[in-house]
């Protein structure tokens, strides 16, 4: 760990199981991590081995079953309902696979939800302009490729100014060129807005842009990297 770095994320023994006997689910078996401010951190492992339910549960989705989660000095995992829905607005942006964009909207429509009640938000046509769609802001969902569907969505989640931004699968749907626009505007996300980018993701190759990669298996990290030469993600093999 890089030691001058202030901590974004740190979970003591996060646990998270669902149901109860011998159909009990262990999403998360007493997860010990630190996650520094300032870092794209990629979260690596198949389907089923916790990475997505820690996204969940620092992203104030989810609750956890046992241990603790704090970003910055608080500590989400004893927050209540109210309190987290006032964290995810105020510090936190999202970006899913599938790019729940309102098909009536225009792309600048699609972020004034955001920024309308945002306390500190971009202008929309500039949180456009940083994802590369400048020329686009007026088209409507139908009239975008699934990439530029995807920007907006990006440009929706940063138009916020969020500290953090979580990225579930973001080029889950796409194809390879696609997938590499998406990870180069997660980029300069990073690098112009100082967000702490968290990436979920099942392709290994997404890894190579990282500063920080955490496997995962079964609930538990089997293995964290510091990438100290990290690719520019148009060099990403896919």
């Amino acid at each position: 760990m890089n030691v001058g770095k202030p901590i974004a994320f740190r979970t003591r023994g996060l646990t998270k199981t669902y149901g109860e006997g011998r159909s009990t689910v262990h999403a998360l078996r007493g997860v010990d991590l630190d996650i520094p401010q300032g870092e794209i951190v990629v979260l690596l492992g198949p389907s089923g081995s916790g990475k997505s339910t820690l996204l969940n549960i620092v992203g104030g989705l989810d609750s956890a079953t046992q241990g603790t989660a704090h970003f910055l000095d608080q500590c989400l995992t004893e927050m209540s309902s109210s309190a987290l829905t006032r964290y995810r607005r105020q510090h936190v942006g999202f970006v899913f696979q599938f790019y729940n964009l309102m098909p009536s909207l225009t792309a600048r429509e699609n972020v004034e939800l955001v920024t309308e009640i945002a306390s500190d938000p971009m202008d929309p046509d500039d949180a456009l302009a940083l994802v590369g769609l400048r020329e686009r802001t007026d088209h409507f969902p139908a009239q975008m490729s699934g990439g530029e569907q995807q920007r907006v969505a990006i440009a929706r989640a940063v138009a916020k100014q969020p500290d953090v931004l979580f990225c579930d699968e973001p080029t889950g749907a796409l194809d390879s060129a696609t997938g590499r626009t998406v990870l180069s505007v997660l980029r300069d996300v990073n690098e112009k807005l100082g967000s702490t980018v968290l990436v979920v993701t099942h392709n290994a190759n997404t890894a190579a842009m990282a500063d920080r990669v955490i496997h995962f298996a079964d609930g538990n990290i089997r293995e964290v990297i510091e990438n100290n030469s990290k690719l520019d993600p148009a060099a990403i093999e896919w």
